[in-house]
């Protein structure tokens, strides 16, 4: 329930003076919402320094500045040439610009021999300084003057800087004061202001200080990360506290499995299963990701974890995002538990309804151990009984709706989570800051190397000439396009080259795109999966997850386009057989420096772990993991690339407070609680319903 002092923080923007209907569907748009909450982080990105400069000459091109001056001559606008009022001072001229400017406003405004001030960008024209529309103007004789700072914000048409600035004031005097959540010592050392201070000091500034710009929006990024690890913290302990089915490690079938196998785990596999089989072994719920890199292995620990579960009578069931990836899923893991005598079953939604309820009475009869499907996992229809694990294939595919209604199915399940996305620790922690981490750094031997190459697209049809050589040694290739229609890439959309590689290589081509249905896009993968297709042209949507091992070559179109990350994901599609594979970047020169170095890494390096530190560092956090995640956390003051350390001291500061303090009854921990519900409510509340 919430705490009634934060009430004014969600009281609606038309409450404030001047918000009615008109203005209120414009500003709720900008800020992403209708309380005073959603306004007041509608933060400034900057601030502008609004100081009267001493003279003209102080006046530096290229920066904003505040000028006074004598109005000395106005030349109207005629023909293409725009209205000109030129100022003077005692060390020179500068001029005014307006582009269609109204006549009569400009006489009223700047009559010959008064005194004005001005204030905008200060840009050089034959030699002069000039102000093309200024920002302000005002009289420099009447009793009106301009702030010395004024606050920069992400704007919208039909709202003014002006207007947005009023509510804004308008908005602080409602907010109350709160207690304070963050530790003193950390607050004294880094300086930071109160958190009302902070929102006054952003939006209210009285001198301009970039330093008090940078403590208040750091104090701000900081309670956003505290927020959430408060949330994350609660449920940790309320995990806790709850009871899952003890599974015991089952030595004897892990070692029948092991043994079977054509090749050695790899340490890194086997110390990922040792902490999963502990995990199993406890009445506490796990919660695990292992993070590996494409090739890595996860899913031979994922069924080693299985046959634990299966091993102590229980069922596990396995997520994957698509139909496709669930019967490849249950494949694998077929092969992996055979041996063990564990019978795998698929459900998915392509499924005739004959072979649905066969699956479902199977389940329903305790003779599967593993079932591997999509979303029909958790219809109405489907029993799970004895659930004991519950496996997510490519995680950031699924939010916490998802993970809640498939946890329903049982008692407390254990889950584990797999993530083919290698993603440096400062973002796993944003992002999974919930989940047990497990890394798996290598591969398994005989892991077929990639030959990486970057190729100008004039090489275009050398590169087509390659592919048909690989064709006709009954090899496949994927064919990588940036777009779906030549509208938006030319020849190199999906659409165009799927044509051009048809007429050129007298065969069929496959083409799967984001517009296609689920089941059209399923076909096409099948077609290439079964060979009856051996060229696959794609954009973006086979980038994780797809196993076709005797795809040997891969060709990205436009390749300087794309992050680093999301390269060395599409690049994964190959090299999973026991055939040399090669990756071929097609770029259009000339490079950008940034884009030549993206494709120096990807040629220098297979490691997903170096790549995804080097694309933290060429491009922030972003869209870093390439895909628009599900269920990541959406901060407003928090930069997760500028505030990294901030994530991990707020993780501490909140383990700190929770230890003491679970309840949140202290003065300090009732302030916790009210900015986890202030600024993680939508956490929070997901997090304890997957308590309950």
């Amino acid at each position: 329930m919430r705490d009634p002092v934060l009430y004014p923080f969600y009281a609606n923007i038309s409450t404030l003076p001047g918000v009615g209907p008109k203005v209120l569907p414009v500003l709720a748009r900008l800020i992403g919402g209708e309380t005073l909450l959603d306004l007041v982080y509608h933060l400034p990105t900057s601030w502008i320094d609004r100081r009267n400069r001493a003279s003209f000459a102080d006046a530096q091109i290229g920066e904003v500045a505040t000028v006074t001056g004598i109005v000395d001559q106005l030349t109207h606008s005629h023909a293409k040439l725009p209205a000109r009022v030129r100022l003077r001072d005692d060390t020179g001229f500068l001029t005014l610009v307006y582009f269609h400017a109204n006549k009569q406003w400009l006489e009223r405004t700047f009559r010959i021999g008064e005194s004005v001030v001005a204030s905008g960008l200060v840009d050089d024209f034959r030699g002069g300084r000039q102000i093309t529309h200024p920002d302000h103007v005002i009289s420099a004789d009447k009793d009106e003057a301009l702030p010395e700072v004024e606050p920069v914000y992400p704007m919208t048409a039909n709202l003014t800087g002006k207007a947005l600035r009023k509510f804004m004031r308008a908005a602080l005097e409602k907010l109350p004061e709160l207690g304070e959540w963050i530790d003193p010592h950390l607050l004294e050392t880094r300086g930071w202001p109160g958190y009302r201070q902070a929102l006054d000091a952003l939006h209210r500034p009285t001198a301009y200080d970039p330093n008090a710009f940078h403590l208040a929006r750091e104090r701000l990024a900081y309670d956003e990360a505290m927020a959430r690890e408060i949330a994350m913290g609660q449920a940790r302990l309320a995990r806790d506290r709850r009871a899952s089915p003890i599974i015991p490690k089952a030595i004897n079938v892990e070692r029948t499995i092991i043994d079977s196998l054509p090749f050695k785990p790899t340490r890194g596999q086997m110390a990922a299963f040792a902490d999963v089989s502990a995990d199993l072994a406890r009445v506490i719920p796990m919660r695990r990701m292992i993070q590996g890199d494409v090739g890595s292995g996860k899913t031979l620990i994922a069924a080693l974890a299985a046959a634990q579960v299966a091993a102590a009578g229980k069922i596990t069931a396995v997520m994957s995002p698509t139909d496709v990836l669930a019967r490849q899923q249950a494949e694998a893991f077929g092969r992996f538990l055979s041996p063990a005598g564990m019978r795998v079953a698929a459900l998915t939604g392509k499924d005739r309804q004959a072979d649905r309820k066969a699956t479902i009475d199977a389940l329903g009869a305790g003779e599967v151990a593993v079932v591997s499907g999509t979303q029909a996992l958790y219809q109405s229809d489907v029993d799970l009984p004895d659930l004991g694990l519950i496996v997510i294939d490519e995680q950031h595919r699924f939010g916490v709706a998802d993970r809640l209604r498939l946890t329903a199915k049982g008692q407390s399940p254990h889950m584990l989570v797999m993530s083919a996305t290698p993603i440096p620790r400062t973002l796993a922690l944003a992002f999974y800051g919930d989940l047990d981490v497990s890394i798996v750094a290598e591969k398994p031997a005989g892991r077929q190397e990639i030959t990486t190459a970057a190729i100008p697209d004039t090489r275009t049809e050398e590169v087509m000439d390659a592919v048909s050589r690989a064709i006709e040694r009954g090899e496949r290739a994927f064919w990588i396009c940036p777009a779906v229609d030549s509208e938006d890439a030319g020849d190199a959309s999906a659409e165009a080259r799927r044509e051009i590689l048809a007429d050129a290589l007298k065969q069929p081509v496959g083409i799967i795109h984001g517009r296609m249905s689920p089941a059209d896009r399923d076909a096409a993968l099948e077609a290439f999966r079964s060979g009856d297709v051996r060229i696959l042209v794609a954009t973006t949507v086979i980038e994780v997850g797809v196993d076709v091992p005797e795809a040997t070559i891969i060709v990205i179109e436009r390749a300087d386009k794309f992050g680093l990350a999301q390269l060395h994901q599409l690049r994964g599609r190959v090299g999973r057989g026991d055939k040399p594979s090669s990756c071929l970047l097609l770029y259009r020169a000339p490079l950008t420096d940034a884009g030549k170095e993206r494709l120096d890494i990807l040629r220098r390096t297979n490691d997903g772990f170096e790549i995804a530190e080097a694309d933290f560092r060429l491009r922030g956090a972003g869209d870093l993991l390439g895909l628009k995640q599900s269920g990541v956390p959406e901060f407003r003051a928090l930069d997760i690339g500028e505030h990294a350390d901030l994530i991990e001291i707020a993780r501490t500061d909140a383990k700190a407070i929770l230890a003491s303090d679970a309840g949140l009854i202290t003065p300090r921990g009732v302030a916790a609680r009210q900015v986890r519900d202030l600024l993680a409510p939508r956490i929070a509340s997901m997090l304890s319903e997957d308590q309950t």
